[in-house]
Formats: structure tokens, sequence, C-alpha cells
């Protein structure tokens, strides 16, 4: 994949190619598929420099830590993380990415163990940072205020998975109230068509079969450029070497009902899976919230997915107790969300962040009742979730299958509408499609 790191000279990097001397890496990724994404390709980047990743049970010598900051829980994971690294392998050159040290990257640095902190703009850059680290064992931290971010690095990588996550977009414009990715990605940029069909393209000719769209805030695509989304998804549908596309979470304001139509009668491999951000149910709280729709437009866009897709899975991701959410708005969200058609419910309960707008609102929840309405969500999300699998027993779908982990004796796949099933491993039927009969025994939980 293009790495977007013209400006890294790979003289610069001490002599690895030898396996026996050569400098190991270890990854860990937290948060969402962007960040999955992007890990994957900062691995391949150090890997053409001649550094290996690590195998299970050997000590890496470099462990990059792409982190994630979209709630405190998230901080103290990767708080966590760095720690026990530190404590696992003392000699290791810890490397700290990702929205987290974007956000506090002092805070980030006296972690034991960390070298290297690199911001949003500095991750795919990865290589020169190293390189000084290795030279002179100086402490590299480099963080470029959100509001200078102006570039759009691309990615495209698979990993250890079937599917292959394309990255057309980054940053977000929106500044919810409640929201500190604006802050830690900075503002929406977006690659050209061109360049991403160019590594769409080169992603099919290494045995892409699956490609998830991802980004920040993907239907802002091409806001910068003068392109539009639904174009892009028109380009990216014409290789046909690629079986299925699936387009990962978008407003609802932004999935157009040109896109559902084009989705739904035109598209060759654009599959029925959706995943849309809720956030609440109350149109009071959704304003508060500085959310762009209001749930007339969220029902209207739940309805016509059914309507065009029957059997389409539709995530919805809901804040249980935000600030501002009343008892009395509390139960409008409640019964707005039970009354959707949806399959799954996403359910974080509000976090503060500092320096967010959310601060102003004089209403809180208390963690007690956040905790509460959390769970009544949850009740909601399986039932939902049930329903959808129930109404799935019983028929044919076509099931791409996903390499397994190392020694299992099953594997497993999703279907078109993303049911994952379980079947006896068959190695011949990896990263390849078959048509299966759905049964109770065959569909396994769900884990995205």
């Amino acid at each position: 994949m293009e790495s977007n790191n013209s400006d890294i000279n790979s003289a610069d990097m001490p002599d690895c190619g030898n396996s026996d001397t050569a400098l190991k890496a270890a990854y860990h990724t937290l948060g969402c598929k962007l960040n999955f994404s992007e890990t994957s390709t900062i691995g391949r980047m150090l890997r053409d420099r001649g550094i290996l990743t690590v195998a299970e049970g050997e000590t890496p010598d470099i462990v990059v830590v792409n982190t994630c900051s979209v709630t405190e829980m998230a901080d103290k994971k990767g708080r966590q993380l760095i720690r026990r690294i530190s404590r696992d392998f003392p000699q290791a050159t810890i490397v700290v990415t990702g929205c987290y040290a974007q956000l506090k990257p002092e805070q980030v640095s006296e972690l034991p163990g960390v070298a290297v902190v690199l911001g949003s703009n500095e991750k795919l850059r990865i290589g020169q940072y190293l390189d000084r680290w290795l030279e002179t064992h100086t402490p590299q931290i480099d963080v470029t205020p959100p509001r200078e971010i102006r570039q759009f690095m691309p990615s495209c990588e698979r990993g250890d998975r079937t599917r292959w996550f394309l990255k057309v977009q980054d940053g977000c414009d929106y500044f919810c109230t409640y929201c500190t990715i604006p802050y830690a990605r900075g503002r929406s940029r977006s690659g050209s068509i061109a360049d991403i069909e160019a590594i769409a393209r080169r992603a099919a000719s290494e045995g892409a079969t699956e490609i998830v769209i991802t980004g920040v805030n993907i239907g802002e695509f091409g806001a910068d450029t003068g392109e539009s989304f639904l174009e892009l998804l028109k380009r990216l549908d014409a290789i046909e070497s690629v079986q299925r596309y699936r387009i990962s979470s978008i407003e609802p304001n932004l999935l157009t009902e040109e896109i559902l139509h084009w989705i739904a009668s035109e598209s060759r491999a654009f599959m029925p899976h959706f995943h849309i951000p809720l956030q609440a149910g109350s149109d009071r709280v959704l304003k508060l919230m500085n959310r762009r729709y209001d749930t007339t437009l969220f029902a209207e866009r739940i309805a016509l997915i059914r309507k065009l897709m029957p059997d389409a899975f539709i995530g919805v991701d809901v804040i249980a107790g935000a600030r501002g959410e009343t008892d009395e708005e509390w139960r409008k969200s409640m019964e707005f969300i039970d009354s959707l058609p949806i399959t799954r419910l996403h359910v974080f309960p509000y976090s503060e962040r500092p320096g967010t707008a959310a601060l102003m609102i004089g209403h809180t929840v208390p963690a007690e009742e956040k905790h509460l309405r959390t769970a009544r969500l949850m009740q909601i999300s399986e039932k939902k979730h049930a329903d959808f699998i129930n109404a799935s027993i019983g028929r044919e779908v076509r099931v791409l299958w996903e390499a397994p982990r190392s020694g299992s004796k099953t594997m497993h796949g999703f279907t078109e509408n993303y049911i994952r099933v379980e079947a006896p491993l068959d190695s011949d039927l990896i990263n390849k499609i078959s048509t299966v009969l759905l049964t109770a025994e065959s569909i396994s939980e769900l884990r995205e």
C-alpha cells in the first residue's frame, strides 16, 4: 500500500536485514476500525524497513500502541496497556500514537517505557522518529495542533483478518458537544477518488475479497476536494475482483436517500449492512449534542433501509446518560429506540471529556443511573438482535470465510448482512464465498 512516507530515507535505518539480528516489533490497537487499518499500515511500513513482526512467545524490541480516547475508559485502558507492556518487556522501545497521544502527549510521555509519542499527523511517519530514537536514544515527542493538520494519509490493510480496511477520509468538522475527535484527528480531509481507487485495486491484486470503507466521518468524503461519497462508492464498485464492500459508521444525514437507492438497486458489491450513530432518541438532547439531524430524519432513514433492503443489518450507536438527558428525555429516547426496526445497539455510557462544550450543560446523570440506562438499552439490543437472527434461520446465505486462529479446528465467516457463522475448518474455503444453510447451531455470537 501507499504509505505517503516519501520524506523517510530507508537508508538511514540501521541494517535489519539479517533475521538473526533484525529488530522485532509488536503492535497493539485500541478503538475503531480506522485505528486498526492504520496500525496495519504502520506494521507494513516497518516490515518494509527490515523490522520483523514478533512471533508468539518472542520478545519485541519495539512495541507500537495505537490508542483511542473516545471515553475516559479508553484513556485508562491505554495507560494500563502501556504499563503492562513496560513491565513485561522493560527493554523494549514503546511507541505510542493515536488519539490519546494526540490529546495528552505529556501525560503519555511520562508513562514508563515510553520513548516515542506521535500525534495523528505523525503516526504514518513513524520510521523517521524510530531512526532518531535508535541513533540518539533521545525521547521523541511530536504532535501537530489539530487546526494545522491538513494532509490526508491513506491506509488500506488486512492485518491478520480476511477483510481489508480502506481509509478514505480523516478528521471531522462536526464538533459535537460531547466529542474530542476533531481535536484528536483534526479537520475533515479526504483522499482523491483516483488515489483511493488505485489503492483498492492494489489490495484486490493482493487478494482482497472484502473491503470495509473507513474514516472518521466518511459521509463528509469529498467536501474538501469537490468530489462526492457516492461517486467514490460507484468507482470502487467497478473493481470487479473485489466481491464485497461494507460501509463503516456513517452519519444519518450523510447516508442520503440517493446512496441507499443506489446500493439497493444498482450496486454490485456493497452489502446490506449499515452502522449509523443515533446517540440519543430525544430531539432536545440531540440539539444539546449539536447533532445535525433529528429523530424524524433518523426514523425515515431506517424505514427506507428496511423498505429497500428488508434483511439489512442495522447497527446503531447510543450514548446513555448524556448531560441534559433528564428522566423525561430518557423515557422519550428509550421509547423511540425501542420502536426502530434495527438489528443491534452499540451502547456507551456518557463519559466526561475535558475541554468539550458538553461540560457547560447543566443537568448531569449520576453514574449509577447511567449504568441502569446502559443495561436497559442492552436489553433492548439483545432482544432486537435475537429477533433478527431467528428470522434468518432456515435461509440459504452466502458466507465469506475468514482465516482462523492458529490451531483452531473451526472457521467463521459473515453473511452479506453480517451474521457470524461458524463451521468445521476447511482450508480450501478461506477467503472464499460459499452458500450455506443457516441453522441455530451454525450462527455464533456477533463480535465486531
